[in-house]
């Protein structure tokens, strides 16, 4: 069913959202998008400087560019990411990154020593995983890590926004392995730095990934009180 109004508060779209790995053909409504990006706009930031910018793919752009992600990444192409990326965790964050994939892979039943199924697994994230949409965020590329924060909270409005719609996403790291496809295929400069990619439209409930369910530390692990 297409929303046309958003059917929850907001501590509900916070707490029930997740990450979906698997949509319908199904396309969002042109009308629903433009709502739900124009409620993302009101994201704060810096000194009201707004330095988002969003570019969204549909049809045969997102088309074309999921093909050259994955062409790409079958010919061992290395990412070339405008932005550092910090490969390695250690410690509680290791842990954290572990229990995430064997939730993952446990659904998709990737055994750890299965190559090949791990292979096909992070091929997914290249095939957008069949999502009808995917939106690219990025910024200035001369502005760093305090100015990406704002994107950051745009990315969670955005989100969220979406959930409320009854439209589901999943953020990804890996849109940013190959910023030059996406400069080219929105005819954009050197300028523009990309930052992450969110695939977006309607959940298909039969695919094994959407099961997944992960769990957030207690409070007590992240918050400090003092007074």
């Amino acid at each position: 069913m297409v929303l046309s109004k958003p059917t929850m508060s907001l501590i509900d779209a916070i707490t029930s959202r997740r990450s979906i790995r698997g949509f319908l053909p199904d396309q969002v409504p042109q009308e629903v998008m433009q709502h739900v990006f124009e409620i993302a706009q009101q994201t704060p930031s810096n000194c009201n400087t707004q330095p988002w910018k969003v570019f969204v793919a549909s049809g045969e752009v997102k088309d074309r560019l999921r093909d050259q992600f994955v062409e790409r990444l079958e010919q061992g192409v290395p990412g070339q990411p405008d932005y550092p990326y910090v490969s390695r965790w250690e410690g509680e964050y290791r842990q954290r990154q572990v229990d995430c994939a064997v939730a993952l892979y446990n659904e998709m039943g990737i055994a750890r020593d299965d190559k090949v199924g791990r292979h096909r697994a992070i091929r997914r994230n290249f095939e957008l995983f069949d999502a009808p949409h995917i939106v690219f965020l990025g910024m200035n590329r001369d502005f760093g890590a305090t100015i990406s924060l704002d994107v950051g909270m745009y990315a969670q409005t955005l989100m969220l926004t979406m959930h409320a719609f009854g439209i589901s996403s999943c953020a990804m790291g890996s849109m940013r392995a190959y910023p030059d496809l996406v400069r080219e295929a929105f005819g954009l400069g050197e300028d523009t730095g990309i930052l992450l990619g969110i695939s977006f439209g309607y959940e298909d409930p039969d695919v094994d990934a959407n099961r997944t369910r992960t769990v957030r530390e207690p409070l007590s692990n992240a918050v400090i009180f003092k007074g």
